[in-house]
């Protein structure tokens, strides 16, 4: 039950912001999970839950697999080659660099290469390309933050929030299932605990989804700055207490 909960909350929290695993990850590793199948099961709830959720927006019209192919090519192969390298480091080099992404990324939005806009597709180039397939290896090696730094990279395209949310959600279903598929056949997943956290993240997706469409562009940056902050300090406590 405590799983279904963390499930719920953290993908409410993580549709609209990033930052989901800033809750699930944590709860997991105090309740004696080993790290990881904590972190594959984080991606097999993620990749249930956004697949559940863009399926929807597919019904509805609202997104096409035109507009979101590359997404799901670039950041697929940037979370597999995440989940195969992910024995290769330790989780103290890849909380330093969230840490040093995300600080970049706060500060970034307050000179306003951040803001979100009314483009309604994401224009495509190498380096927006790079940066989505660097967030997707970093999804399947560790995870905490990558929702949060994807919306960063929607926000510098002028994204509307809603329309970035959609692709964030897309982009993270990618990551996930890429890195998913390696903890699964490596034998890494506690099925009983990861059905339980499923279970809740679907519902709190289709929740954050319902609670976005009503959020303007100025609540957004203010929420994606506020989460920044506390993943940037949480991530900071972990570096400390190592």
């Amino acid at each position: 039950m405590l799983l279904f909960f963390v499930g719920l909350v953290a993908n409410v929290i993580g549709t609209l912001a990033g930052g989901g695993g800033l809750i699930s990850l944590p709860t997991m590793l105090l309740l004696g999970m080993p790290v990881h199948a904590s972190i594959g099961a984080n991606k097999v709830a993620n990749t249930v839950s956004t697949f559940s959720s863009f399926l929807r927006l597919f019904r509805s019209r609202e997104l096409s697999i035109q507009e979101i192919w590359p997404i799901l090519v670039i950041c697929g192969l940037g979370g597999t080659a995440g989940g195969l390298a992910a024995s290769s480091f330790d989780g103290e080099t890849l909380t330093f660099l969230a840490l040093c992404l995300l600080i970049f990324a706060f500060f970034l939005s307050f000179l306003g290469k951040t803001d979100f806009g009314n483009v309604e597709k994401l224009p495509f180039s190498k380096r927006t390309s790079s940066l989505l397939f660097g967030i997707g290896v970093y999804d399947g090696l560790f995870g905490p933050g990558s929702g949060t730094l994807m919306l960063y990279v929607m926000a510098a395209k002028k994204l509307q929030y809603f329309k970035a949310v959609l692709y964030g959600r897309v982009a993270i279903f990618a990551t996930c299932f890429g890195a998913a598929m390696i903890y699964i056949i490596t034998g890494q997943i506690l099925w009983k605990e990861t059905i339980a956290l499923m279970i809740g993240s679907i519902i709190g997706a289709h929740v954050g989804l319902h609670i976005a469409r009503k959020v303007n562009a100025n609540v957004a940056k203010i929420l994606l700055r506020c989460i920044t902050v506390i993943l940037i300090g949480q991530l900071a406590l972990e570096l400390y207490l190592h």
